[in-house]
């Protein structure tokens, strides 16, 4: 009898323990379901995400090429305008060009001819020089007297001015030594003497100072 019911409660233990398995092993798969299901949709989310992510993406893109692109019109305004610019730039580049090299050959051609006229203002002066006190109270040497005053403010006029030289520190660009001399009462290298006067156009020498240098 003892028998009998120690393998009755062993039976009962069992069956048991199989109930407390197989309630085990529903709940983990009920477990692994609910965890499939919620992966599922979380694919199924990124995945929506994603397709619209691309829509987005493609719709920007086509919003991007259709702003940059231009209008034929602005185009051709733009196109124009550039070479309006550039035509206007290389113009008032040639102007300042012209300008600038009719100015040079104005001032050559000046020069020129100042180069010419000074040869007969210094005639006129030796001529004046060799006059006596009487010979210059004549008519004659009065008149020839205002001829030359009337061609020095002429070219005063014109911008020549006399480069001052006597008793001045000699300067090679204004003056052109031809002489030496010992003069103590001068001192080193001023100009002693002037032999020929010279003459400035504006700011550039016509023709230099011939001058005789102390030493």
């Amino acid at each position: 009898m003892e028998d009998n019911k120690n393998l009755e409660e062993q039976t009962i233990e069992t069956e048991e323990t199989v109930e407390e398995t197989a309630e085990n092993t529903e709940t983990v798969e009920d477990t692994q379901n609910t965890e499939d299901v919620q992966n599922t949709e979380n694919v199924q989310n990124n995945e929506d995400i994603t397709d619209e992510t691309e829509d987005t993406s493609e719709t920007g893109e086509k919003k991007g090429l259709f702003g940059k692109k231009k209008d034929k019109k602005d185009e051709l305004i733009a196109d124009l305008t550039d070479k309006y610019k550039r035509t206007f730039a290389e113009f008032d580049n040639f102007r300042k060009r012209s300008e600038k090299e009719k100015s040079e050959m104005f001032e050559v051609g000046a020069k020129s001819v100042i180069e010419k006229i000074l040869p007969v203002v210094d005639n006129f002066e030796r001529g004046l020089n060799t006059l006596s006190e009487e010979e210059k109270e004549q008519p004659f040497a009065q008149g020839m007297d205002k001829i030359y005053k009337q061609l020095l403010a002429t070219l005063n006029d014109l911008g020549v001015t006399e480069i001052e030289a006597d008793g001045a520190e000699f300067d090679p660009n204004l003056h052109n030594a031809v002489m030496h001399v010992e003069d103590e009462e001068l001192g080193e290298n001023v100009v002693a003497e002037v032999l020929l006067k010279g003459y400035k156009y504006r700011d550039s020498v016509v023709r230099h100072s011939m001058v005789k240098v102390a030493n």
